[in-house]
């Protein structure tokens, strides 16, 4: 399972989503708590800090883009400072095309909160949540149709503020389903027939809900309200999200029920949008609906974590895939082909990455301590080991001791191992020139010169890393004092 989810999240830069909604700003003011106001007993903060971050339907854009997608925003926004500072906001996220429209005749909605020693105290939102004129509407849906020439898949990010009119939302999904396009809807009102020829709804259990007045509780509640959201709009599935109960998915007449990835709730604002985005990329990545609904819920496991309005990137979702359940041989073990996607990913995240390689037959203190030496040196470290035929060549018969899988297996249990890629030659070198790693870690045994790979990691400005030699361990050694019955 854990090689199929790595293998779409390495497809999610070839993903062009659509995003159609609301585009807000959120504002969080940090500050202190003193005293209490002589005018009315309320606290009095004196302001610290002022931070803006991209929310609403802009904000399932940027998480879009953050996991290694691309999307487009297509949205209103007003003539004033919070629209300025949404502009700065798009500006700083790599693949993310604003197309825009500005209505000067009402305000960018802005939420401002307003927080002190890690509590919220007060929310305060300058909206306007009436239906656009014609001329806007225009523009969006002309938009639409320019993205659609690319875009595998539409999403609608509802948070009725005007944005998504009744016939705005059927226009779009005509014309996203007339070039066979997917849409995922992420629903705010009750009557959730104005989504009606959606592909998946994605409503929370308070929204499912409201929508068919049924307390979706318990799983046999949600599947429930589910077959009966899916009768309203026609859709192929619906996905409610549960909070701390998880997921509930019903695909056609399938439900499938997910538990919530425990964490630590820090703040459950923006996690929906995760969710959502992450949806949307592993759908564009043919990944069927309970599997990519169940990618959704691990990254939004990841949001909750987090404080305030954010987002997730595709390292984490990468790391938190890998641990989701206890590592196995496939959980990090890959191919040469998936390696160089995860790497190009993790780069374009800034991200440095080591490699090192070795046949790792039988694992001894001295290989661990070159492998945490080889982590530290930067943020993600990639594992060459032998394959089976490459170490009888190199250190004759019968060798290895331990085939390819339990010697992966073995690495893969290892928490500073992120991949471990086998290769069947006598050296790593076409891996080295695939990956282009920025450090590359041997054992102080070797030379400089003796180092396979050291021209091309260090003209790629890369170097190399010789770690020094743990004394007294060797693994032909060891093979040969057991071969002798010696201890």
């Amino acid at each position: 399972m854990a090689a199929r989810d790595l293998a779409a999240i390495a497809s999610f830069p070839r993903a062009h989503i659509a995003v159609v909604g609301d585009v807000m700003l959120d504002r969080t003011v940090t500050g202190d708590v003193h005293r209490v106001s002589p005018e009315a007993p309320i606290p009095v903060v004196r302001s610290r800090s002022q931070v803006d971050t991209l929310g609403g339907a802009a904000n399932v854009a940027h998480n879009v883009c953050r996991l290694g997608g691309r999307s487009t925003l297509i949205g209103a926004i007003g003539a004033d400072e919070a629209a300025a500072a949404v502009a700065t906001a798009i500006r700083s996220v790599p693949r993310l095309t604003p197309r825009l429209a500005t209505d000067v005749n009402r305000p960018t909605t802005l939420k401002t909160r307003v927080v002190a020693q890690g509590q919220q105290l007060l929310r305060i939102d300058e909206e306007t949540t009436g239906p656009f004129d014609d001329t806007i509407v225009a523009i969006l849906l002309e938009a639409l149709d320019e993205a659609l020439r690319s875009a595998s898949v539409v999403v609608l990010s509802d948070y009725a503020k005007g944005v998504l009119s009744p016939d705005v939302i059927q226009r779009a999904i005509r014309s996203a389903r007339a070039r066979g396009r997917t849409v995922v809807v992420d629903p705010k009102h009750r009557d959730l027939s104005r989504y009606a020829g959606a592909t998946v709804l994605t409503p929370n259990a308070t929204e499912a809900a409201q929508a068919t007045g049924i307390d979706c509780a318990t799983d046999e509640a949600a599947e429930a309200a589910a077959r009966l959201i899916r009768q309203q709009t026609g859709g192929s599935a619906v996905v409610i999200t549960r909070g701390a109960r998880g997921m509930s998915i019903l695909v056609e007449d399938d439900a499938v029920h997910l538990p919530a990835i425990m964490r630590q709730v820090h703040d459950v604002t923006g996690a929906g949008d995760t969710a959502v985005a992450t949806l949307a990329l592993a759908m564009a990545a043919s990944v069927d609906i309970p599997d990519a609904a169940r990618l959704a819920n691990i990254a939004a496991g990841i949001a909750v974590g987090k404080r305030g309005t954010t987002v997730v990137d595709a390292g984490e979702l990468v790391a938190a895939v890998q641990h989701a359940v206890p590592a196995h041989v496939e959980d990090k073990l890959v191919s040469t082909d998936l390696a160089i996607a995860l790497v190009s990913l993790w780069r374009s995240e800034g991200r440095r990455i080591v490699f090192t390689n070795g046949c790792f037959d039988l694992l001894h203190p001295g290989h661990i301590r070159l492998l945490q030496r080889a982590k530290s040196e930067g943020d993600v470290l990639v594992v060459a080991i032998n394959t089976d035929a490459s170490v009888a060549r190199l250190k004759g018969p019968g060798r290895p001791i331990n085939s390819l899988a339990a010697r992966a297996c073995v690495l893969s249990a290892l928490s500073v191992v992120d991949l471990v890629v086998p290769f069947d030659d006598d050296t790593p070198i076409d891996l080295i020139e695939a990956l282009r790693p920025d450090v590359l870690v041997k054992g102080s045994d070797y030379a400089p010169h003796q180092v396979v790979g050291r021209e091309v990691v260090e003209a790629a400005g890369g170097r190399l890393v010789l770690v020094p030699i743990e004394k007294g361990y060797s693994t032909t050694a060891a093979i040969d004092r057991a071969m002798r019955g010696g201890g």
